[in-house]
């Protein structure tokens, strides 16, 4: 089972890697540009081909503006996660899974310079387009680290928002992601997250039958699952609200939760 768990993240890992290089070598051919990715330019980044209901086309076009083209080029996510979490001033924000850094720097604009972004990712070439992207936009209040979803390498009760787009899927220890996000988050902190959610009739082979676990679909909990685990870590106020299809009995979906303030983490942790 470990083999298995350690294949699939690999597999996970090069196909991320295999999209930030596409991204990177796309903006490299076409420097001096001529036009917008994504929006009818006749150059700049290629946007890396996803399926209808991923993709930065799921941003507003006022929140696309101003960021780098490669972030926008980059968008893998099945939603909007900045839009639910209730980011405000001053707010300590970790992304789960940031790639190409898109979320991060919507949530650097929304905590403002007294707040900051933090974005976790595991893949080498996701973090140096993230970083590029930071420098690219001048965001300040921004930081990457390198690392899995399973063991965050931040304090307990550091952070106060979490958020995730179409990220936590791709884990093969869910447990452990709720755990760990747990015990970052600072009483009181709220989870927001986009994730692809499973009808809860729909067995794990029948979600593998609809797409494989790099593309969203194998590794998805069911709506039950999924509050199961948020609730098993500690969270309370869990929501699950679908938003699109993404496959037949398969959802984008926001999910919602809270760390109960009066429930610091295990000091020492």
């Amino acid at each position: 089972m470990a083999e298995h768990s350690t294949d699939l993240r690999e597999t996970v890992r090069a196909r991320y890697a295999a999209a930030a290089t596409s991204v990177t070598s796309g903006a490299s051919r076409s420097e001096g540009g001529c036009g917008v990715p994504g929006e009818g330019g006749c150059c700049g980044p290629e946007a890396v081909e996803v399926d209808d209901g991923f993709g930065a086309a799921l941003y507003a076009p006022e929140e696309r503006g101003g960021l780098p083209a490669e972030a926008l080029a980059a968008s893998l996510g099945c939603g909007n996660p900045t839009a639910v979490a209730d980011l405000r001033e001053g707010d300590r924000v970790l992304d789960l899974g940031s790639g190409g850094g898109i979320d991060v720097l919507l949530s650097a604009r929304r905590v403002g310079p007294t707040g900051r972004a933090y974005g976790l990712d595991m893949t080498d070439e996701m973090l140096a387009l993230a970083l590029a992207n930071a420098r690219k936009a001048g965001a300040a209040n921004v930081e990457f680290l390198k690392g899995t979803i399973e063991a965050i390498p931040l304090p307990a009760d550091t952070i106060d928002a979490v958020i995730s787009n179409c990220v936590i899927n791709l884990s093969t220890d869910k447990p452990a992601v709720f755990a760990e996000t747990y015990r970052v988050l600072a009483p009181g902190g709220r989870f927001g997250v986009s994730d692809v959610v499973a009808d809860d009739a729909l067995s794990p082979e029948q979600r593998a039958e609809r797409g494989t676990y790099v593309d969203c679909i194998a590794g998805a909990l069911s709506f039950a699952e999924y509050r199961q685990g948020l609730e098993a870590a500690g969270f309370t106020d869990v929501e699950i609200t679908p938003t699109h299809a993404v496959a037949e009995g398969l959802h984008s979906a926001i999910i919602r939760a809270t760390k109960p303030a009066d429930h610091p983490s295990p000091s020492g942790v």
